[in-house]
């Protein structure tokens, strides 16, 4: 290709797209595939130029004398034209990615069977409940430290609105922790946006660290995410997955303690604010009379990961919980009961061994324990404990990813966790209909099939979840009331056989769009 025809070609890369096309996508799109045309064409030219030759190319020929002056000037022209198309590259780059707001798309159809078993034998059932959920992402990077994301999320049962017009429902389900996670009405909310700074050094100290402030990413945390199919967010999975307000902070140390992957990130937000409302005497004022302030605050610590294997630490203090006071009546109101520590420990291996077998190199496996510690406020019980009294919970989750039997690019997974009676995390945003099944008080057992019908854009998952609860309240808040942790004969006893529920499942089928 001569060097007219690249020129004509770096030009319509950068202002036909944009003076031809009708609509901004139509726009990018086309901007994109020139891009990928130029780059095709850059790597061309760079396999024409001698590799030994590169700097005597680029300036003039004072190292070695040669009578073929010809191939020298063709040389320099084609060094001239690959840094020109370079240019245009980059030109072309930033208005296709870096510094315009860019969209992507994700919709899922899921159908999910559910079935309950509550403590006094009765059944309740929905063999097809079905959902449509849509995220359309957004990212914008102003400059090479700075950055932008967003996303807004739809999640609706089809042909209903569920909860809203149920005044005694809707507080627990328009609830903030989960307000995109639920299947609840056709409005399109914010369920992330922040901005997000880097940088390779911190104030002068040879560091990379972020700092970000704005509507956290913290579901589909670490572990939580594979049975997702979901790039993983920072939180562990195992101990919180709800939507959160907050800022976080990483320092990654790896630098200054020669330790692979070392880094630990800090995390503080507030999940319900204690405010007046705003056509009050006073807007927005500290309302004593309310519930406190929910307030989070907690660090990541990874002591190590060199790639395959990783391991990775959490702790968290939540302060103010609440509780309902009337689970039989939400709209009574909550009251506040104390506050948590959540401690989380893992293992992950991307990878078993290595290079026993290319099934193996690609397999995951992980396991995690994590621990709960209660902090009543004085006179108030958690968990179903007594008054004052603080009570500790434990967990453990093991599981594998695979690669299909099927396809190449398709994978499996099996899961099992196990709670003890008092165990509590704050995992409401956990995408499972029956409940989440790492807050189970008893056991859970979990099998997925994930396969990819077009590329990476069209997938479908059938998924199964099981949970044999031994204690209630696994779902349920931080006192005695929602979250009594009593066994299924205590249940009974009191009369709350048909409220409580003993064993459930959900088998999931869905079909996922992602571009």
């Amino acid at each position: 290709m001569n060097k007219p025809l690249l020129l004509s070609l770096a030009a319509a890369a950068v202002l036909g797209s944009t003076l031809n096309a009708e609509t901004m996508y139509e726009r990018i799109q086309a901007m994109e595939l020139q891009m990928k045309q130029m780059q095709q064409e850059l790597e061309r030219l760079k396999a024409q130029t001698p590799q030994n030759d590169q700097d005597v190319v680029a300036t003039t020929d004072e190292t070695k004398e040669s009578d073929d002056t010809e191939d020298d000037d063709e040389e320099e022209s084609i060094e001239d034209t690959i840094e020109e198309i370079q240019e245009n590259l980059a030109e072309l780059n930033k208005n296709t990615n870096s510094n315009h707001l860019k969209f992507g798309v994700d919709y899922r159809f899921a159908v999910d069977n559910l079935q309950y078993k509550m403590a006094d034998g009765s059944t309740q059932k929905n063999n097809a409940f079905m959902t449509n959920r849509l995220w359309v992402n957004m990212n914008w990077a102003a400059t090479k430290n700075l950055s932008f994301t967003g996303q807004l999320a739809y999640n609706k049962a089809f042909g209903a609105r569920s909860g809203a017009s149920d005044p005694t429902n809707a507080a627990f389900e328009t609830f903030d922790w989960i307000a995109n996670e639920n299947a609840y009405d056709d409005q399109l909310r914010v369920r992330s946006v922040y901005f997000l700074y880097k940088d390779t050094e911190f104030f002068g100290v040879d560091m990379p660290w972020t700092f970000s402030v704005g509507r956290r990413p913290s579901t589909n945390g670490h572990l939580i995410n594979l049975r997702d199919d979901d790039p993983q967010s920072s939180p562990m999975g195992h101990t919180i997955n709800v939507e959160f307000d907050g800022l976080s902070s990483k320092f990654v140390l790896e630098n200054l303690t020669g330790v692979d992957g070392m880094y630990i990130k800090l995390c503080a937000g507030r999940g319900m604010s204690n405010a007046a409302p705003r056509m009050g005497t006073t807007p927005y004022a500290d309302n004593s009379v309310e519930n406190a302030s929910i307030d989070l605050a907690g660090l990541i610590f990874t002591p190590w990961s060199d790639g395959q294997y990783t391991l990775n630490t959490q702790y968290y203090y939540a302060d103010n919980l609440i509780d309902v006071i009337n689970p039989n009546d939400f709209t009574q109101g909550f009251d506040t009961v104390g506050g948590l520590h959540s401690f989380t420990a893992n293992f992950v291996a991307n990878g078993i061994g290595d290079g026993i077998s290319d099934y193996l190199d690609e397999t995951t496996f992980f396991i995690s324990g994590a621990m709960s510690i209660t902090d009543p406020d004085k006179g108030k019980a958690m968990l179903g404990s007594a008054v004052d009294e603080s009570v500790k919970g434990y967990s453990y989750w093991i599981g594998a990813q695979m690669p299909s039997l099927i396809s190449e690019e398709g994978k499996w997974g099996v899961e099992f966790n196990h709670g003890s009676k008092y165990w509590r995390s704050i995992t409401y945003g956990e995408d499972t209909n029956i409940g989440s099944k790492v807050a189970a008080r008893g056991d859970a057992y979990e099998v997925y099939f994930t396969e990819y019908l077009v590329e990476d854009i069209l997938s479908m998952q059938i998924r199964y979840t099981y949970i044999d609860y031994n204690y209630a309240g696994s779902n349920g808040f931080f006192g005695n009331t929602s979250g009594n942790s009593m066994s299924m004969e205590e249940a009974i006893a009191a009369g709350l056989g048909d409220q409580v529920v003993d064993k459930a499942q959900d088998i999931r089928f869905y079909l996922r769009y992602r571009y």
